[in-house]
């Protein structure tokens, strides 16, 4: 939901489905490349593929964005864990505001609730 907000406060036409690994298509992200490098590298857990990534990602869009990409994967992975851990539903407002996009992202596959 953070992208599709950050698209629509930038007045960009993002592809949610371009985030998904295989989907054939692109997001229109600026650096969609190098940010799913990093967040692919940081999940993958390997020290050495995360130091090129946070390279590249560094080299093609600055500083600045790396900072903003590697806290934003940070309070992903902290936010997920709390949640999945102590097994918090999904707001029935959120259900809502998803409803339209969770099926073409297949996301509806990691709950069991969900059709």
């Amino acid at each position: 939901m953070l992208l599709r907000g950050s698209g629509e406060h930038n007045r960009e036409a993002l592809a949610l489905e371009g985030i998904m690994p295989n989907a054939g298509m692109t997001s229109g992200c600026a650096g969609e490349d190098v940010l799913a490098e990093l967040a692919d590298a940081f999940y993958a857990s390997d020290p050495k593929r995360l130091a090129t990534a946070r390279e590249r990602l560094r080299d093609a869009l600055g500083d600045d964005a790396l900072v903003d990409a590697a806290g934003i994967i940070g309070i992903f992975d902290a936010v997920v864990r709390v949640a999945d851990g102590t097994g918090v539903p999904l707001e029935d407002y959120k259900d809502e505001a998803s409803a339209g996009f969770r099926p073409a992202l297949g996301i509806n596959r990691f709950h069991p609730d969900k059709p």
